[in-house]
């Protein structure tokens, strides 16, 4: 078993495990509980009663967080002639057109976070299913990173600014970055709410009473801080 330093075992210290925190104290406290030399990043795990192998039980959806992930994020697209063009003007960061990037991708050019196609690319795409699955860079419609050439320039801008893409696993979990650890607490809240608001509003139809029933907040190999899955943000600025 590892051993940890002092200042990890003082971080946990500082997490009371019985208690049920409010999601302001939680993404205080998983500020204060950073240890990493680096800026952490702050996650939030939801364990849901949803059931991935029933098909009126998925949940994959985004949701454009208000401030962002508090990183560059590098998009690449896929795409033709007018969706090229658009991609470019719209300040993609990679632009794949032809068959010679498309080999590039294939053969592990992976500097990228998002990927984007066209329609018209996706028969291509679909060759780079093992590469890009893996790594959750597959586009896909229901996740908005296949659209038309017209619609370029917003999802560039989105993804740029801290569109996030959730979805359920296989053990029936989520997991999603809200930001860093050195972002300001009302920051970091307001990502959670915008969150916690998409989720509940993509409940599949198949999902019974609080489909969540746990969430944790935790820093990169923080401690995890349990949040009141039933907290209503409507009355909270």
């Amino acid at each position: 078993m590892a051993k940890h330093g002092k200042k990890y075992l003082a971080a946990f210290a500082k997490v009371d495990a019985d208690k049920t925190y409010s999601a302001k104290e939680a993404l205080a406290l998983a500020k204060e509980t950073s240890a990493t030399k680096f800026d952490s990043t702050i996650e939030v795990h939801l364990r849901t009663t949803l059931d991935s192998r029933q098909a009126d039980q998925q949940l994959r959806d985004v949701v454009v967080l208000p401030h962002g992930l508090g990183k560059t994020v590098r998009v690449l697209v896929f795409a033709q002639t007018e969706g090229a063009a658009a991609a470019r003007a719209a300040g993609a960061d990679f632009v794949v057109d032809d068959d010679e990037s498309l080999k590039k991708v294939e053969g592990g050019m992976l500097d990228f976070d998002v990927a984007i196609a066209t329609p018209d690319s996706m028969g291509k795409v679909g060759r780079l299913g093992r590469v890009l699955g893996p790594r959750g860079l597959m586009p896909n419609p229901k996740a908005g990173t296949v659209v038309a050439a017209q619609d370029m320039e917003r999802a560039i801008k989105e993804a740029k600014a801290g569109r996030v893409e959730y979805r359920l696993d296989k053990s029936n979990n989520i997991h999603v970055s809200v930001g860093k650890a050195s972002f300001d607490a009302d920051k970091l809240y307001e990502n959670y709410v915008a969150l916690m608001d998409a989720i509940n509003k993509s409940r599949p139809t198949g999902a019974k009473g609080n489909f969540v029933k746990r969430v944790t907040i935790a820093s990169t190999m923080g401690p995890g801080i349990h949040v009141d899955a039933g907290e209503s943000f409507g009355g909270e600025g």
